[in-house]
């Protein structure tokens, strides 16, 4: 751990109390009414689409759960706190969310935020705080020294960017450039195309970055130039939707016309809204010949029992699944800054089977579930399918953290993404 972050994260737990000092039950159990699961998360900066869906799709669950008499007799509920997708908030909210003793830290977004805290999980191990499915596929909830503090129930973002490097390939398109966030989550994401290209004795063609939090109506033309001077195959992008949308309008406007890539992360669904509200004022096209990866099926597949269950949740619950405004306006609400929500979208479809496995664990625990006793639950809960068609399972030899190894690939048609199918790819041959 670096000095200073070690220094901070000592002087906030003084701050906020030490766990020797104060003395706390370390087989802490869940409250006679409910079980509060803690959640750090951007709900009003530039990452705020992303959190607000992942946290709709998770209240449509629970919301369904609690009104059937929730887990055992007791509400399950979700205490969120606003990071605004910066790390040092996200340290004194987890260290707030373990002052309110949560029985468990759920959903957190974004890997600078949640690569921050999980040294927190370590020092105040004797607790048993746990991280359960971050909406993030970076590698430092996979591996030690912090893997043991965080259950995953997504793929990788190894794995998303080797699946989209080897399917342009695979087509031909050899010189992949990366755009990315010039942070722990871009690297991360930058990293897996290195690592995914060297397989194939290739390099990353070239690369462009920005700065977290950028906006979607800033001038991306600097990053756009790089690519007009390389000439890619195809760009890889590892950000977010506000970033991601004015890159590639950006690109677009100057003809550059290649495929584009973006990973889960990105918020396909928001990327789609701001780039189709550009399309009708532009009257250009926008939306074509861009891929996203996702980690979750299309929450269109009426094939699956889950997908048709969370529509009707979200259609059911609406708007009252929506944060508190204390949340989504710290300042006060202003002309311009309400946040309008999607109907379905496969960032609410990942937050409701986040919630589904979490009860499904909590409903092993019995009638009187311990903190201490979590991750044991977790790792013997077995194989489970959640209407996916897949079965889904942690524990095993290799003591497994990440329940799903499944990536899936989707294309915009009529103003929605579709799936895109093994076979679909030869359209992306290099010609």
């Amino acid at each position: 751990m670096r000095p200073i972050l070690a220094l901070s994260l000592l002087a906030l737990v003084a701050f906020f109390g030490n766990p020797a000092s104060a003395q706390q039950d370390a087989t802490a159990a869940a409250g006679q009414n409910e079980i509060r699961l803690g959640m750090s998360a951007d709900f009003s900066a530039s990452a705020r689409a992303l959190s607000i869906e992942l946290y709709r799709g998770a209240m449509a669950y629970l919301t369904a759960v609690n009104e059937a008499g929730g887990v055992n007799g007791r509400q399950v509920v979700i205490t969120a706190y606003d990071d605004r997708y910066q790390p040092d908030l996200a340290i004194q909210n987890t260290l707030k969310l373990m002052k309110d003793d949560v029985f468990a830290l759920f959903s957190y977004v974004g890997t600078p935020t949640m690569i921050r805290t999980l040294p927190l999980l370590r020092m105040r191990q004797a607790e048993h705080f746990l991280l359960f499915f971050p909406f993030t596929g970076a590698d430092a909830s996979r591996i030690p020294p912090y893997d043991t503090f965080s259950f995953n129930l997504r793929a990788s973002y190894d794995q998303e960017t080797k699946g989209l490097v080897d399917h342009f390939v695979a087509a031909g398109r050899s010189r992949i450039a990366v755009f990315y966030q010039a942070d722990a989550y871009g690297r991360t994401g930058w990293a897996g195309v290195r690592k995914a290209l060297s397989q194939h004795g290739l390099a990353i063609a070239g690369e462009a970055t920005y700065r977290r939090g950028s906006p979607y109506d800033q001038s991306y033309d600097g990053q756009v130039a790089v690519m007009e001077r390389i000439k890619p195959d195809a760009i890889i992008c590892i950000g977010t939707y506000p970033a991601c949308a004015g890159f590639v309008r950006d690109m677009r406007d100057r003809g550059v016309d290649g495929p584009v890539a973006t990973i889960s992360f990105v918020g396909s669904d928001a990327m789609l809204r701001l780039l189709s509200n550009a399309e009708q004022k532009s009257g250009k096209d926008y939306t074509s010949r861009l891929v996203s990866s996702q980690v979750v099926p299309s929450y269109q597949d009426d094939t699956m029992p889950v997908t048709r269950e969370y529509r009707a949740a979200m259609d059911r619950y609406r708007d009252a699944l929506m944060p508190p405004d204390s949340l989504l306006y710290p300042g006060g609400k202003t002309e311009g800054s309400e946040y309008a929500p999607l109907p379905y979208s496969f960032i609410s479809f990942e937050g409701y089977l986040n919630a589904k496995m979490f009860v499904a664990i909590l409903q092993r625990m019995g009638a009187d579930p311990q903190r201490a006793g979590l991750a044991q639950a977790a790792l013997t809960l077995g194989e489970l399918d959640l209407g996916l068609g897949q079965k889904l399972s942690f524990g095993g030899a290799t003591d497994r953290r990440q329940a799903s190894d499944q990536v899936y690939y989707t294309v915009v048609q009529n103003g929605q993404f579709v799936p895109l199918k093994d076979d679909d790819w030869e359209a992306w041959s290099k010609r």
